[in-house]
């Protein structure tokens, strides 16, 4: 049983995605944790990714996983657990950079297949409808306007002790979109028989309680 939860940054995915797999007892992958990852390895190795090789040695060179403890998600990069790290700042352009690159996207999309066999995930990203499990047995395509993507993202750092700037933040967050969807492989972009979830004006609360009972049958 694979779930497929797409959509923009801080759109709510992640968090959405999150809680629906501790009700249903699934098994979560975070897709954009792992270009995070890549980002960071490249950054504490001084790696220049518009350099072909170096994005040779970083596929070769790593190791991702996912564990949950502590009613958390941790993600471990060559057995280092990176959870925190990969969420600071100058991580988020350059991850979004790296997931241009189709040798990078290539191989964590075969690393996210093999998480997915024989099992029951739900996996959020930018193209897991349409590139990753176009054959998925839910698709969901969350949005929300930048306006509100832009607070929540701004509140998501403040509570990790990062102190940013609203417009700051809305300027990077219409960046990555464009990045995000102009790009040349697996663009940011809603699958045909997915359903479209506008998040704007609902709390995550409601966002699970649509998105479970759309699983469960009561609404078509």
């Amino acid at each position: 049983m694979i779930i497929a939860i797409d959509g923009p940054a801080a759109s709510g995915k992640s968090t959405t995605a999150k809680l629906i797999a501790e009700k249903l007892n699934f098994i979560y992958i975070d897709t954009g944790a792992m270009y995070r990852a890549v980002a960071l390895y490249a950054l504490k190795n001084n790696l220049d990714i518009s350099n072909h090789k170096n994005l040779i040695k970083i596929i070769n060179s790593i190791t991702i996983r996912f564990e949950r403890f502590n009613n958390e998600n941790h993600i471990f990069l060559n057995n280092i657990d990176v959870t925190s790290e990969i969420r600071l700042p100058e991580i988020t352009k350059l991850s979004s950079n790296i997931a241009t690159k189709k040798i990078i996207r290539d191989k964590m999309v075969e690393i996210q297949r093999l998480l997915a066999i024989n099992q029951k995930i739900i996996m959020d990203g930018r193209d897991i409808g349409t590139v990753v499990f176009p054959n998925a047995n839910y698709k969901f395509f969350l949005t929300a306007s930048i306006e509100t993507r832009a607070l929540r993202r701004l509140n998501e750092q403040l509570t990790k002790g990062i102190v940013s700037n609203l417009e700051d933040i809305k300027n990077d967050l219409i960046w990555r979109d464009k990045n995000d969807s102009e790009r040349e492989f697996s663009p940011l972009k809603k699958a045909e028989d997915a359903i479209e979830v506008d998040t704007s004006n609902m709390t995550i609360e409601e966002q699970v309680k649509y998105i479970l009972k759309v699983l469960q049958g009561d609404i078509a």
